[in-house]
C-alpha cells in the first residue's frame, strides 16, 4: 500500500525545502524523522511529534530544522545578541575585538546577532590613555560589518547582523544617517532604542537630553530628532524603531535582566549573550471542510480544528525546550545563558490564508477577533504546558515566583494556567515570538507568511540553488487549494495594519516581526502618525515599507529590475535576515 504523501506537495516548494534543510537527497518523511528523533522520550512521544511535523501542521524554525540530528556542526539557533561591548578596542575580554571574534564564532555555526553600541563613547571623546578621540560607535561598526562580509567569503551563509542604538547617544544623528549610501554597513539591519522620555519629548514638542557616561553631551529639540528617524526610514527604509522601554517594561525577566538589542529581524529581543529558538504552527493546516458539498465555504463549512491546535501545543513545547539541551553552540557563554533561562519563540504563519477561508476579510474585525482567539489559545497553553513541564523537569534556574508573577504579561493570562504557574513554577522564561517566516512559508506551499497579508495571489520566483537558478510559479496557498483572494498588501489599509500588529504584540511575550506596508503617496504628516500610535498601541517595535523610496532603487535597478510579481529568493545554506525590495518583509530563516 502506498504511503501518504507528506510535506510539500507543489514540487518546487518541495525543492525549496530540500535544499534549504535537508541533506543531500535527503526525502522529508526521513527529515522530520531525523528531528524528531532526538527531541522526544519513547515511541509514543516520537511517533506524535512527527506525524505533527510531517503533516506540517508546526514547522521549526529552519536552523533547527537544518541541525538537528544531523551530523554536521551548525547551530540551531536563529537569534543571539551580542555579550555587552566594551568601551575598549583592545583591552579585557569584553573589548570590541573580543566581540567581533565572538561575532565571527557565532555567523560560522549559522547564528544571527544583534548589537548594542550604545556602551561604546560617542565621536570626539577624549581617550585618556591614548591621548586622543574617539571615532565614535559607527565607525566601530565597521569592523564588525566586514566580519559579517568575510564570513559569508568564507563559503558560510550571509551573515545576519542588527546595530543598535539609544535615542539618546550623543552620536544618535550619524548613526540615523549611516546607511543612506549603497556601500556602508550593508551587513547590518539597523534599529534607534526609542525611550518613553524621547516620545513624551516629541509630543510635547519639548527638548531633549543625549547623555553618555552619566553627563549630558547636547540637548536637542526632541521633534527635529524625531523628523530626521522619521525622514530616514520613509526615505531609506531603515533605521527600524524599538521601544526600548516597553521592550523591557513588559519583560518577563525584568527582574534579572536589562535588554538592549534584537536579533537581526527585530522578533527577538534579548539579553546579552541570549539566544532563542524559533518555530511556527502553520494554521492553515488546522482548517477542515466540515459541510457537505451542496455549501459553499462561505456559508460555514470550513472550521478552524481548535482541539488539534490545542492538542499539538503541548507536544511542541516539550519538544523544543529539548532543542535546549541537544543544541550546539557557538559560544559557551550562549549555552550558559540558555540554560539559565530556556527561552523559546513559537508563533504561527499562515494566518491571513485562514482567516479568510473562514471568511474573515484581513483586518476586518471579525479577523482581529480570529487572531486574538488563535493568539490567545496558543499563549495560554504554551504556559499551561510549560508550567506542567516544570513539574516534571524542574523550572528554569532563575525562576523566582513573586517576581516572575508580577509580569504585567503574566499577568493578563488565564487564570487557572497562573495556578498552574504558582504551583509548579515555569520551564521556560519566554514561550512565544511571531517570527519572519518567509522561507518556511514558501516551503510548506506558499502559505502566507506569518501574520502577514498575501502579497499577490500568483507570483514569479528565482530559486537560486547549487545546481543553478530556476524561475517558477507560485501561486497563493489560499487561492491555489481552497479559490480564496485574499486581500493582498497594497489592499489593507494602515490601519489595519496596525491593528493585527498590535493584537499579536498584547499575546506575543516577546515581540513580532511585522511589515506595515504604506502607499508610495502617503503624505508626511500620516506617515509618522503611525509610529506614533504604534508607541501609543503597546507595540514593542514597527517596521513600514514604502515603495519607491531610495533603498529601493539601491537594491533593484535599471535592467534588474524585476517584474510586477517576480521575488528573487537566494538559498545558502540557511539565510541571512534581509528586506525584500518589492514586499519590504524581512526574512530571517
Amino acid at each position: 500500500m502506498n504511503q501518504p504523501h507528506y510535506g510539500p506537495q507543489v514540487p518546487a516548494c518541495d525543492e525549496v525545502h530540500a535544499n534549504k534543510y535537508r541533506a543531500h537527497e535527503e526525502p522529508f518523511r526521513e527529515a522530520m524523522g531525523r528531528v524528531a528523533a532526538p527531541l522526544t522520550n519513547g515511541e509514543e512521544e516520537y511517533d506524535a511529534l512527527r506525524e505533527i511535523m510531517l503533516n506540517m501542521r508546526f514547522m521549526a524554525g529552519g536552523r533547527i530544522q537544518a541541525a538537528v540530528g544531523a551530523p554536521k556542526r551548525v547551530t540551531p539557533y536563529n537569534c543571539f545578541v551580542s555579550g555587552t561591548i566594551g568601551d575598549s578596542f583592545v583591552d579585557g575580554h569584553d573589548s570590541i575585538m573580543a566581540r567581533a571574534t565572538e561575532a565571527a564564532t557565532t555567523m560560522r555555526m549559522g547564528g544571527g546577532i544583534g548589537y548594542d553600541f550604545s556602551t561604546l563613547r560617542p565621536r570626539g571623546a577624549h581617550i585618556k590613555k591614548l591621548g586622543s578621540k574617539s571615532s565614535g560607535p559607527v565607525s566601530f561598526m565597521e569592523i564588525f560589518d566586514a566580519v559579517c562580509k568575510c564570513v559569508a567569503s568564507s563559503g558560510h551563509r550571509r551573515g545576519a547582523q542588527m546595530g543598535v542604538l539609544r535615542v539618546d547617544h550623543p552620536d544618535i544623528e550619524e548613526f540615523v544617517r549611516a546607511k543612506h549610501n549603497k556601500d556602508r554597513l550593508n551587513g547590518f539591519n539597523v534599529s534607534v532604542g526609542i525611550t518613553d522620555e524621547f516620545m513624551r519629548a516629541v509630543r510635547a514638542d519639548g527638548q531633549f537630553e543625549l547623555r553618555w557616561g552619566g553627563e549630558v553631551w547636547d540637548t536637542v529639540d526632541a521633534r527635529a530628532l524625531w523628523e530626521l528617524i522619521m525622514r530616514s526610514t520613509y526615505d531609506w527604509a531603515e533605521p527600524g524603531v524599538l521601544f526600548i522601554d516597553r521592550i523591557n517594561g513588559m519583560n518577563n525577566l525584568k527582574y534579572c535582566e536589562t535588554i538592549v538589542a534584537t536579533n537581526p529581524c527585530g522578533e527577538q529581543p534579548l539579553p546579552p549573550y541570549g539566544a532563542c529558538l524559533l518555530g511556527s504552527f502553520n494554521l492553515t493546516r488546522y482548517i477542515q471542510w466540515t459541510g457537505d458539498n451542496d455549501h459553499a465555504p462561505e456559508q460555514g463549512g470550513w472550521q478552524f480544528m481548535w482541539h488539534q491546535f490545542i492538542a499539538d501545543i503541548p507536544r511542541v513545547v516539550a519538544a523544543m525546550d529539548r532543542v535546549i539541551d541537544v543544541a550546539t553552540y557557538p559560544l559557551h557563554e550562549q549555552e550558559q545563558e540558555a540554560h539559565n533561562k530556556r527561552r523559546m519563540g513559537l508563533g504561527i504563519t499562515g494566518l491571513a490564508n485562514a482567516g479568510e477561508v473562514l471568511g474573515f476579510p484581513y483586518g476586518s474585525d471579525e479577523f482581529i477577533a480570529f487572531e486574538e482567539r488563535v493568539m490567545r489559545t496558543l499563549t495560554n497553553e504554551c504556559y499551561r504546558a510549560s508550567a506542567l513541564l516544570a513539574e516534571e523537569r524542574g523550572a528554569f534556574p532563575l525562576f523566582s515566583k513573586a517576581q516572575y508573577m508580577e509580569s504585567p504579561f503574566v499577568k493578563q493570562l488565564d487564570a487557572d494556567v497562573q495556578e498552574l504557574m504558582r504551583l509548579h513554577g515555569m520551564r521556560n522564561s519566554h514561550l512565544t515570538s511571531i517570527a519572519p517566516t518567509g522561507t518556511i512559508s514558501l516551503a510548506a506551499d506558499n502559505v502566507s507568511s506569518g501574520i502577514e497579508p498575501v502579497f499577490a495571489l500568483t507570483q514569479k520566483r528565482t530559486i537560486d540553488s547549487f545546481e543553478g537558478k530556476a524561475t517558477y510559479d507560485f501561486e497563493d496557498y489560499g487561492y491555489r487549494v481552497w479559490g480564496v483572494k485574499g486581500r493582498t498588501s497594497e489592499q489593507v489599509t494602515l490601519e489595519e495594519h496596525l491593528a493585527v500588529l498590535a493584537m499579536a504584540q498584547r499575546w506575543t511575550d516577546s515581540s513580532v516581526s511585522k511589515t506595515c506596508n504604506v502607499p508610495s503617496d502617503i503624505t508626511w504628516e500620516d506617515f509618522k502618525a503611525v509610529y506614533m500610535h504604534a508607541w501609543e498601541l503597546g507595540c514593542k517595535g514597527i517596521t513600514t515599507y514604502r515603495p519607491g523610496g531610495k533603498r529601493e532603487a539601491i537594491l533593484v535597478k535599471g535592467d534588474d529590475l524585476p517584474d510586477e510579481e517576480e521575488l528573487v529568493l537566494e538559498t545558502a545554506e540557511g539565510s541571512a535576515c534581509y528586506v525584500d525590495p518589492l514586499t519590504g518583509r524581512h526574512e530571517c530563516e
